[in-house]
This record gives structure tokens, C-alpha cells and sequence, in this order.
């Protein structure tokens, strides 16, 4: 069997390693079109259901990936110069977006995949990649040019707050919602912890906040200048700075732009299938894009097996599937960019305790009132301790539970 992914990003990659363990004898290559090392974000985050899925399907490469990602044990909610608002019982990992490609591309190596670099293929080739293989795997983005070859029914909301990916040189042991109210409008941002004593950090404003700030006519460097001192107090003075490789249209990295919130009517056409943002993409604001794609991977490959040498009915299974439980995720990630493009009234209504809580359910996956007296006890520090304790030992029961080294 021949299995091409188009896109050496997390979706790609995962997928590659998968088909081969599952193969060895399988022909497995990966085209990307940038070079080695090279990405469009600073880091990313995920939860404990990415490492349950890496260590059931390939434990290797589970184990680096978990080495290398650094766990971040609380959320807090800043506004302004008020004390911090603590979001209790949250926990994750996050890591460089550029290391967790590389473990990936030296797993896929080992296994005997193919990785051609800096391949950038010609409109007729693209079009035409079904005949290439047995299983084509579009994996090359939210602007997938193997997507735009077929009609795979997509559709495209467009957000109405403008955002740019940054990175700090502060290092932000928990992951931080800052607001800060400038004469324009309020402006946030998401922070956690990278690679390297770096916190990527991506900052979002309403466009009249956008347009007030005059970050719409700033170039790139003025305009980030401009946002590290708005963020003075809660980054400690520390700069903000561009990512590594997004380059927009003018040439200029890390531009400002509007969220595109993405669905397909299919992920699949013959024997080519979508994956990753090709297939969907989910609002940063639920940090969910990483372990999305890699997912997907898994589910794929899940169906293969199921359907052993029945590719056509594997395809159809992994369409029907992963498509219906992406979409749930999608559901919640539109509300939750909705509830950001709304975020002024709930700032400048709420005291910061009830604020929090809102953010905490802004995908409407809280509605119980316990949980809000929860939250208000979380603010004692004895209390919080306590129930930062719980979290703790269900955290370690259940790496224990997946393979995982964990210090005594």
C-alpha cells in the first residue's frame, strides 16, 4: 500500500508514523513545502486525552513528546491592576510547536517514512494526487490547496475581532488571561509556557480597538511594541515577539488577523481525505488545533484497522465518524468566539470573580450552579490548595494508568 500525506505538520506526520506501524512494508512520504524546522506558531498546549491517545498508539514517541512539554498547574484571570482570579481544577501541557515537529519527523524517519522537504507541488500535480497513491491525506492547512482542487462543501465564518500569535520573553508558569481597558477598547491576551523560558502569548482586540489603538496603520514591530506596553504589568516588562515563519501577504511576519472558522460538508473525495485544518479548524481561543489533528490522525488509522482491506468502506467510516465528533467540538468553539467578540459588556459589567466564572463557561459547558460556589471557594488560598491537591493525584493516577514515568 502507498500512503501520501500532503503536509508535514502534526496531522501529517502522526498520520505517517501511524501507517507504518501499522504497515511496515507500506510506501509512506510526506511532502511538506517548508524546510526543516520551520512553522507558523510559537507553542502549543493540549490535555491529558492527546497523551492517552500517543501512548495507546505509539508509545515512543509519546514519551518524548511528553519529556519535552512542560506541565502548567492553574489558570488566573487578570484585569487590569486588580488582584489575579484564580480558575481552579485546570491543568495542561504545552510545548514549542517546532519541537513537537521534530520529534515527530525523527519518529517518522526511524519508522522508514519519506519526508520531502521544501516540496512545493504544481497546481495540474495537486490536482491529480489521487492517482498518485492508495491513500492521499490532505493535511497542508487551513488554506489546503488539495482541498481547493475538489469540492469538499466548505464553508468559511469569518470572526470580527482581529488577533496576532506572539511570544514573551517572560515566563508564565500558569496559563494567564490578561485584560487591559485602553482608550480604545479593551484589549487580551492567552499566555502560557513554551520551549526555551519563552510564553507564546496571542493578543485580541475588537476592531474598533484594533482601529483605535491605530495598530491597523502601525507596521509589525511598532504595532507589538505598542502591545508589550499595554501588557507592562502583567508580562513584568518583559517584550513581546514575532513568531518564527507566519508571513502575510505583504511579506511581513505575524500580521493582525481575523479568525476564519472553518467546515467541510465531507472529508473525503475518492481516495483523498482532509485532516487537520484542512478538514476544520476551532477558534485558538479553546486551544484545541494540535490535538484536533493529531486525532484525526488516530481516528483514521482506527478505521483502517477496523476495516482491514476494505479501503473504500475505511474512508467512509473515518468521513462519517470523526466528522460528527470534530463538529461537536466546532459547536463550542464558535460560541466560544462569539462570547470574545461580546467580551467588552461581560468587563464592564461583572466584579472580576463572576467574570472569570463566565469566561470559565463562555462554551456553555458549565450551566450547574455548584460549579459557580466552587469557583468562588477556589479564591481561598486554603481551599484552593486543597483542590489543587485532588487534581494532582487524579493527574498522576491517570499517567500511571497510560505508561507514564512519574517521580516519586
Amino acid at each position: 500500500m502507498k500512503v501520501l500525506c500532503v503536509g508535514g505538520g502534526p496531522a501529517g506526520l502522526y498520520s505517517a508514523i501511524l501507517a507504518k506501524l501499522a504497515d511496515p512494508s507500506a510506501e509512506v512520504e510526506v511532502l511538506e513545502r517548508n524546510a526543516p524546522g520551520a512553522t507558523h506558531g510559537w507553542g502549543i498546549t493540549f490535555g491529558e486525552d492527546l497523551l492517552d491517545d500517543l501512548y495507546r498508539h505509539d508509545a515512543e514517541s509519546g514519551r518524548a513528546i511528553r519529556d519535552a512539554a512542560i506541565l502548567w498547574g492553574d489558570q488566573v484571570v487578570r484585569i487590569g491592576g486588580r488582584p489575579p482570579v484564580h480558575i481552579g481544577g485546570k491543568y495542561g501541557f504545552s510545548m514549542g510547536r517546532a519541537a513537537l515537529l521534530e520529534i515527530l519527523a525523527a519518529r517518522a524517519a526511524e519508522l522508514g517514512v519519506t519526508i520531502r522537504w521544501e516540496t512545493e507541488l504544481p497546481e495540474d500535480r495537486v490536482a491529480d494526487l489521487g492517482s498518485e497513491a492508495h491513500l492521499v491525506i490532505a493535511a497542508d492547512g487551513a488554506g489546503s490547496r488539495v482541498r481547493g482542487a475538489h469540492d469538499f462543501g466548505t464553508a468559511v465564518t469569518t470572526g470580527r475581532n482581529r488577533y496576532i500569535w506572539l511570544g514573551t520573553s517572560r515566563y508564565l508558569e500558569r496559563f494567564t488571561f490578561a485584560f487591559e481597558r485602553t482608550d480604545a477598547g479593551w484589549l487580551w491576551f492567552y499566555a502560557y509556557p513554551s520551549t526555551g523560558g519563552t510564553s507564546t502569548c496571542i493578543v485580541e482586540c475588537g476592531p474598533e480597538t484594533w482601529t483605535g489603538l491605530g495598530l491597523d496603520a502601525a507596521d509589525v514591530d511598532e504595532g507589538v511594541a505598542r502591545v508589550a506596553e499595554i501588557f507592562a504589568e502583567p508580562l513584568g516588562g518583559e517584550p513581546m515577539m514575532r513568531p518564527p515563519g507566519r508571513v502575510g501577504s505583504s511579506g511581513t511576519a505575524a500580521p493582525w488577523l481575523t479568525f476564519r472558522h472553518l467546515r467541510n460538508a465531507t472529508w473525503r473525495r475518492d481516495n483523498v481525505v482532509l485532516m487537520g485544518d484542512a478538514a476544520h479548524t476551532t477558534h485558538f481561543g479553546i486551544g484545541s488545533g494540535t490535538v484536533l489533528a493529531v486525532q484525526d490522525a488516530v481516528r483514521l488509522a482506527e478505521s483502517l484497522k477496523l476495516f482491514a482491506d476494505d479501503l473504500p468502506g475505511a474512508i467512509a467510516g473515518y468521513d462519517a465518524l470523526r466528522r460528527a465528533e470534530v463538529g461537536r467540538v466546532q459547536e463550542q468553539a464558535l460560541r466560544n468566539m462569539h462570547w470574545f467578540e461580546e467580551v467588552d459588556r461581560y468587563l464592564d459589567t461583572q466584579d472580576p470573580v463572576r467574570f472569570a466564572y463566565t469566561l470559565l463557561d463562555r462554551r456553555g459547558d458549565h450551566p450547574e450552579a455548584w460549579r459557580y460556589q466552587l469557583h468562588k471557594a477556589t479564591q481561598v488560598d486554603g481551599l484552593r490548595k486543597v483542590r489543587k491537591g485532588v487534581t494532582t493525584v487524579r493527574r498522576t493516577v491517570r499517567a500511571v494508568k497510560r505508561g507514564e514515568r512519574v517521580g516519586l
